[in-house]
């Protein structure tokens, strides 16, 4: 059953949960959102849309009136249609991007494509790179996602229907009638700088085996949503259950190249389930959290682990959704389900911008994921802009409040101080930055009043 829910301003509560995750509106008017992502080194927000469209909204939450790129000849009714988009790590310079759809057989399609001399606009037609025959219509999987070694990972369902009824997330024999099968219930991962089309990176685990070497993991029935922590590359899976368990799985980086199999359908979650003809239980990676379909919960929408620097209370923490309740909650250190906040609608995906904050589409609405405990605390109190953003030699800092600039730290990922700067009562400053190595760096402003907040910036 649904919660009450209270509107407060721009701020969205519910009322008897712990009070730590909320909704702050950023842009709205988007029919059927399904992805968020930035290219890199880019603060711009590229929106999905499940009927074709790729929409571009602005750092001060503008939405750019002509779409980005308008994809055609989609299958787009349930779970078929526009599903997955990724930058390649080079885009500023190669201007290459990828993207997963259903096309009007049902088949989902992986296509290479690239933008224009205008940076608002991707050229129109793209180059396909692999075609996947699906039986069914629901469990396409739809993410792509750059991994931490360049290669790109590719999420396939199981195929469809219920309990993958051909076997397709353990089966390893290819069926000549429908080779491409083998992928389904698989993670795939190629790489786009090599071959023809796309090449098999050499540490895959079934290099050598003619049909099967895009394969690196099994097991999985429909993972809807993966993401890689961007500072640590461990890769999180959130794989949608069937009966009564939605399942998380994490693989710790360096990622390992053995072939993993993540289970189904011998397994949903930790819980036997159909098991004849499988493998045994200890050959398998079982998820490190998992919740079941209580209270009306029903599919997980799979999101991030935080890893920006305003919000403390989210850092350590998966954050994720339930699409049928509209249930945000998270994955603490001891990897427990906390459910935080439930809003209004559905939760179709999240995003990550460019400073590991969080975004999120409930409904047709894009939101920030903010920390509502935090609302009376000094991050209300002060904020501040730097930019350029990334920068090369020149960082300026700009206290967007009525206090004073007083302190000024920056830290390296590790959290040793690198720069340190003491102002006396100033609202901008200029720092040189161009001594210090590429990466990225966390800022720490502490104005007059004791008021501390932190913030990301990359050195190119």
């Amino acid at each position: 059953m649904k919660k009450i829910i209270l509107l407060f301003i721009c701020f969205l509560y519910f009322n008897s949960f712990a009070q730590t995750i909320g909704l702050q509106s950023f842009a709205s008017g988007f029919s059927s959102p399904v992805e968020i992502i930035h290219p890199p080194n880019d603060a711009r927000l590229f929106i999905v849309q499940k009927g074709g469209l790729i929409r571009i909204v602005n750092p001060n939450g503008t939405t750019n009136a002509t779409p980005f790129l308008t994809v055609t000849g989609l299958s787009n009714g349930g779970e078929q249609g526009l599903l997955g988009l990724a930058f390649h790590p080079n885009y500023a310079t190669n201007g290459l991007f990828f993207i997963n759809y259903t096309n009007t057989a049902g088949d989902t399609v992986i296509a290479r494509y690239s933008v224009s001399s205008n940076p608002d606009i991707a050229n129109a037609t793209g180059t396909i790179l692999m075609t996947i025959d699906q039986p069914y219509s629901n469990h396409n999987g739809g993410t792509l996602r750059f991994g931490p070694d360049g290669y790109l990972y590719i999420g396939m369902g199981d195929g469809g229907s219920g309990d993958d009824p051909q076997g397709f997330a353990q089966n390893m024999t290819i069926d000549p009638s429908f080779p491409s099968r083998i992928f389904l219930g698989k993670m795939l991962r190629i790489d786009v700088d090599s071959g023809t089309l796309y090449g098999i990176p050499p540490t895959n685990p079934y290099i050598g085996q003619a049909g099967k070497e895009e394969i690196w993991a099994i097991g999985l029935r429909n993972p809807w949503k993966f993401s890689f922590n961007r500072l640590n590359g461990d890769l999180w899976i959130a794989d949608v259950g069937q009966n009564e368990i939605e399942e998380i799985n994490k693989v710790a980086a360096p990622l390992p190249n053995t072939g993993l199999n993540f289970g189904w359908r011998c397994y949903e979650g930790n819980a036997a389930y159909i098991t004849s003809g499988c493998a045994p239980s200890n050959t398998m990676t079982f998820p490190i959290s998992q919740y079941t379909h209580a209270s009306g919960r029903c599919s997980i929408t799979g999101g991030f682990f935080y890893t920006g620097t305003t919000y403390p209370d989210l850092q350590n923490k998966y954050v994720f959704a339930d699409y049928c309740t509209g249930e945000v909650g998270y994955v603490n250190d001891s990897n427990e389900v906390v459910w935080s906040f439930d809003s209004s609608n559905v939760i179709t995906t999240f995003g990550e911008g460019l400073n590991g904050e969080l975004y999120v589409f409930n409904g047709g609405s894009l939101f920030r994921v903010i920390d509502t405990s935090l609302n009376t605390s000094s991050y209300d109190k002060m904020s501040i802009s730097i930019y350029p953003n990334p920068a090369k030699s020149i960082l300026n800092i700009k206290n967007n409040s009525t206090s004073f600039l007083n302190k000024i730290r920056i830290h390296d990922v590790t959290g040793k101080t690198i720069i340190k700067r003491d102002i006396n009562n100033s609202q901008i400053s200029s720092i040189e930055v161009s001594e210090i190595a590429a990466g990225i760096y966390i800022i720490s402003a502490e104005d007059n009043l004791g008021n501390v907040v932190k913030t990301k910036f990359i050195k190119e």
